[in-house]
């Protein structure tokens, strides 16, 4: 009787212990999912701006249908999610945002926007 009870024991802590190893597992893959949404609503904004300064008239501070002189407002670089960097040209704009989760080692969670007149194009690249 007592074989057969101390095999319990163990069977049961190995069944918990797989449980909280997986539970584990799938809160930090939430975490991760979560952030990239965040990074992506975040980039959003900051491309909607892009898209504004495009269609927005030279007369009245915008780009005239060029995104010549654009770049991210300074409130919009960095938030609580991540940071975002921009890379300008006459007819796109190309915006990545690198979040402040890591998904593994060193890699973060990172979008990029491509911005062009016809509209937003967004790429998980991590």
């Amino acid at each position: 009787m007592g074989q057969q009870q101390l095999l319990l024991i163990v069977l049961a802590v190995i069944i918990i212990g797989i449980a909280v190893i997986t539970g584990i597992l799938i809160f930090r893959q939430s975490a991760i999912d979560q952030k990239r949404d965040q990074v992506i609503n975040e980039g959003m904004t900051v491309a909607n701006n892009a898209v504004q300064y495009y269609n927005k008239p030279t007369s009245l501070g915008g780009g005239g249908y060029s995104f010549t002189g654009w770049e991210i407002p300074s409130q919009l670089k960095t938030s609580p999610n991540g940071t975002f960097a921009e890379t300008v040209s006459s007819d796109n704009v190309v915006i990545i945002g690198t979040g402040n989760e890591l998904v593994s080692g060193t890699d973060s969670v990172k979008v990029s926007f491509t911005i062009t007149r016809e509209g937003v194009q967004t790429v998980i690249l991590k």
